[in-house]
């Protein structure tokens, strides 16, 4: 983007013989800048730089403004630098792209106009399952299994990176998407046209905010808006609401970034931080590395926040020399941070909308679960959390036995002290003679390829390996739920009634189903302590308190002879990691001989193959859909608190029972080769399907009915797809009613494309998940709050009531009020008055225009 701030905001500095411009936030702000939370100054010098005329003036009056309230209603505009994708989002983004594109052939218009004009990155981490695990070759198998399931899909990607010049691929093997940001992509600072700008981002992961460890601004959003993003649009918003975390003290001895990450999760979940910027501050943030940083800043859709950010500091000049060495300059970081007004001061406290204070030194090991990240618990309180908790013979398989222990997530283990930490257990453990129980299903899959070099560089990498946590790839496996199948033992138990099997990871979510759709228990927790629960293999275990065994001169051994202190993780970590292990591993992934023999087609539009079971045009994909107005509506399913959108669109393993496998098999694939719904995001026939097929998902239309099912307003009970097919058949729309926190979880945009291609036309519900709200707005589905004290007083709902939704597109504004009406099938009438969750006159737009889609080829073809 071109630089058109005004001269009176701007600045020099000379670095390296350069003569670079900056925006000078001390002349945007004056005398306030110190009271400016870090979070609004990478904001408003994004406004100063990148909008122009009369709105950016009044934009940054308000940015002043916020100074004396603390809080604002007005609306700015943020446009990224770069945009980071991981594959199963950027696979149906780029589908409605090339669909879009024969739109445009159709009416006549050029296809290649229609192209990202920023860089966009997209990472292959998303599809690798633990298939092969506890083998020295399990990476290589694991990896041939990905490339023969999705080649192609990943040959679409292929042909995407060729046919828009600026999507960059970076292929499986390569690391998380969020780890290769923390690594390989983040600049802090970088020159554009002759100034130099801060690296400011947006990503189709809610786990962006990772990189706001390293001070980098950035946040998820749904891969709808990021449609607008790749074509030149800006994100429009809010000007947040700010919650200060003030840090003050320092870590205890053992204690770990999760710990913090998920004490503050349950802290900042408490106090209500939906939809706010959170920002790090305090003497105590100086304690922590930048690995610390990422894994607390990685959590913030866990705490509910929009991002998590830590300002520029020398830590973060540190982690550049060693990750980034010959790629980032960090004389020129620190200089162009201390010039604008963006360097951290731990002494200076700005002004914010709230704060909280949090002595680092109270932090106390953390686990969470055994549904929710938000459900903070200490390890004691974990048997009187699971049915039944009693304790059992370690020689046999338990009530509660550890299904799943799996070293996974961009997380923790973009942390090398981390893995480290891991490790070292892990030799102590070999020390003493033990090993993972053998009905453990054990994995470690790091963020980074380069894991695999400072880990064997010290050794750790074979003590991992002999208590069963050798390698399985790179990429996010067991965390997205790719965690291949349940040891038969394990499985066959809980088919039986005899087991209720538990999933301990060093992951960010917890949901049942989530990490496994026969589990519905699970905690999170550090690397170090995936371990531990595997050697143990009963999670109704005190992992503190229990003994692992007997030592050789015939001690009990605890969990306190098997951590290693602070001090042993530091000096492996300063002897094992060297800043060449991490572009020389993401090079040697990018030349995988593999990736290259994959083949791809060429040109401008994408040639479909209506046999395909993976790639299919879309039918929303099309310039003229059915606009917002007043509608008629039955509920197509009732729902109560946290659905999130692994039940409305699971992204984990086809169930070989389902509808959806079904559908499948009738299409010539192999039932027991199906691989994982994530996959089929390119295929609307397929995730339409899969929608809402969640073994733990409540629907109160039918209280016992099977999974994926519900209630047709005739009475009759189908699944969801069919029951939906039968509304549109009859030109009946529907809604879906649910409860707190709706849509929770993964920024998958395909949570709200089910939910268009079912019919639903609005979401009643109590609140709102901040990107699968603006994923329903970007398909052109309402969403309105429904208070839980209206909700109580409506009462039982049947799939015969009706809701008649009055919403006047003309009057429609954001948090506008919305009559609803709703009629029983004996006559009672009710009246609401409901908000609409809509934040910006931009989302009224969409609403108005049918979605994103509609938008974007009606611009095009200039219709609209």
């Amino acid at each position: 983007m071109t630089m058109t701030a005004p001269d009176s905001w701007t600045s020099r500095l000379s670095h390296d013989g350069r003569e670079l411009a900056f925006v000078d936030l001390g002349h945007v702000f004056g005398p306030d800048l110190a009271r400016v939370p870090h979070v609004l100054r990478l904001l408003a010098e994004n406004i100063a730089r990148c909008m122009t005329g009369a709105p950016r003036d009044e934009a940054l009056a308000a940015m002043r403004a916020w100074t004396l309230t603390r809080t604002s209603a007005a609306e700015v505009d943020f446009t990224p630098n770069r945009l980071l994708m991981h594959d199963t989002t950027s696979t149906p983004a780029l589908v409605d792209l090339a669909a879009m594109r024969d739109c445009l052939v159709e009416a006549g218009h050029d296809p290649t106009a229609l192209a990202p004009v920023l860089p966009v990155e997209v990472s292959v981490d998303h599809s690798l399952a633990v298939e092969a695990f506890a083998v020295p070759d399990a990476v290589a198998r694991n990896e041939e299994r990905e490339l023969r399931r999705n080649a192609e899909r990943f040959s679409f990607l292929k042909w995407a990176a060729t046919a828009m010049p600026t999507v960059h691929l970076n292929p499986p093997g390569t690391g998380i998407m969020h780890t290769i940001n923390l690594e390989q992509l983040a600049s802090v600072s970088e020159v554009h046209d002759g100034f130099v700008r801060p690296d400011v981002m947006l990503g189709t992961d809610s786990h962006t905010p990772m990189v706001g460890g390293m001070g980098v601004l950035g946040w998820g959003i749904g891969g709808l808006e990021a449609e607008l993003v790749m074509l030149g649009l800006p994100t429009t918003l809010r000007i947040p609401d700010v919650v200060g975390v003030r840090l003050v003290g320092r870590l205890p001895e053992g204690v770990t970034a999760t710990d913090l990450a998920l004490t503050l999760t349950a802290l900042l979940r408490e106090l209500g931080v939906g939809g706010d910027f959170v920002e790090f501050h305090g003497p105590g943030m100086s304690t922590l590395t930048v690995g610390q940083r990422a894994v607390v800043a990685n959590m913030a859709p866990e705490y509910g926040a929009t991002t998590g950010h830590f300002p520029v500091d020398e830590a973060v000049l540190s982690h550049l020399r060693l990750v980034a060495r010959g790629r980032v300059d960090p004389g020129l970081v620190e200089a162009h941070h201390r010039a604008a007004g963006l360097w951290f001061d731990p002494e200076v406290d700005p002004d914010y909308t709230r704060t909280v204070e949090v002595d680092l030194a109270a932090v106390r090991r953390t686990l969470a679960g055994p549904r929710r990240p938000q459900d903070a618990l200490a390890p004691p309180d974990v048997p009187a959390v699971l049915e039944p908790p009693r304790p059992r013979d370690t020689d046999t398989l338990p009530t509660t036995p550890v299904a799943l222990a799996s070293i996974t997530s961009c997380t923790n283990t973009s942390d090398p002290a981390q893995l480290v930490a891991a490790g070292l257990l892990a030799r102590n453990a070999r020390r003493h003679g033990l090993t993972s129980k053998p009905w453990v299903k054990t994995s470690m899959a790091p963020g980074s390829p380069a894991a695999q070099r400072y880990l064997h560089r010290s050794g750790l990498l074979d003590d991992l390996a002999s208590v069963g946590f050798d390698l399985v790839g790179f990429g996010c496996t067991t965390c997205i739920g790719n965690s291949g199948p349940l040891p038969e033992e394990v499985d066959a138990a809980r088919r039986a009634g005899r087991a209720q099997p538990v999933a301990v990871l060093s992951g960010n979510r917890n949901f049942p189903g989530r990490v496994h759709p026969d589990l519905s228990t699970g905690f999170l927790m550090s690397p170090a302590l995936v371990v531990a629960y595997a050697l143990l293999g009963d999670a109704a275990r005190d992992v503190e308190s229990t003994t692992f065994g007997m030592s050789a001169d015939g001690r009990e051994v605890r969990l306190a002879d098997l951590m290693p202190t602070d001090e042993e993780v530091a000096t492996a970590t300063a002897e094992a990691v060297d800043s060449s292990d991490f572009p020389a591993a993401f090079h040697a992934a990018h030349a995988s001989p593999r990736w290259a023999a994959l083949e791809a087609p060429t040109g401008a539009t994408f040639p479909w193959d209506p046999a395909s079971t993976t790639l299919r045009r879309p039918p929303f994909a099309r310039a003229e859909v059915p606009r917002l107005e007043p509608f008629t509506a039955h509920p197509l399913l009732v729902l109560g608190d946290d659905v999130t959108t692994d039940h409305i669109s699971p992204a984990s393993a086809i169930p070989p029972d389902s509808p959806l496998a079904d559908f499948l098999v009738q299409q010539g694939e192999d039932r027991d080769d199906l691989g994982v719904l994530a996959a089929r995001r390119g295929n609307w026939d397929a995730m339409v399907r899969g929608a809402f097929f969640n073994r733990t998902m409540v629907n109160d239309l039918v209280t016992a009915g099977a999974p994926g099912t519900t209630r047709h307003a005739d009475g009759s009970v189908g699944p969801v797809f069919e029951v939906a097919g039968r509304y549109a058949a009859d030109g009946t729309p529907v809604v879906v009613v649910a409860g707190e926190r709706y849509g929770m979880g993964s920024s998958r945009d395909w949570a709200a494309k089910a939910q268009h291609l079912l019919g639903v036309r609005a979401v009643l519900a109590a609140s709102f998940e901040r990107i699968h709200r603006t994923n329903l707005v970007g398909m052109g589905i309402l969403p309105l709050l429904l208070p839980p004290d209206v909700r109580r007083a409506i009462g039982p709902l049947d799939a015969s009531d009706r809701f008649v939704v009055e919403v006047d597109p003309a009057r429609l504004r954001p948090g506008g009020t919305v009559t609803v009406r709703h009629e029983r099938a004996d006559g009672v009438l009710a009246q609401l008055s409901l908000t609409a969750a809509v934040e910006t006159s931009v989302e009224v737009d969409l609403l108005r225009s049918g979605g994103v889609i509609p938008m974007i080829l009606r611009r095009w073809t200039g219709r609209g």
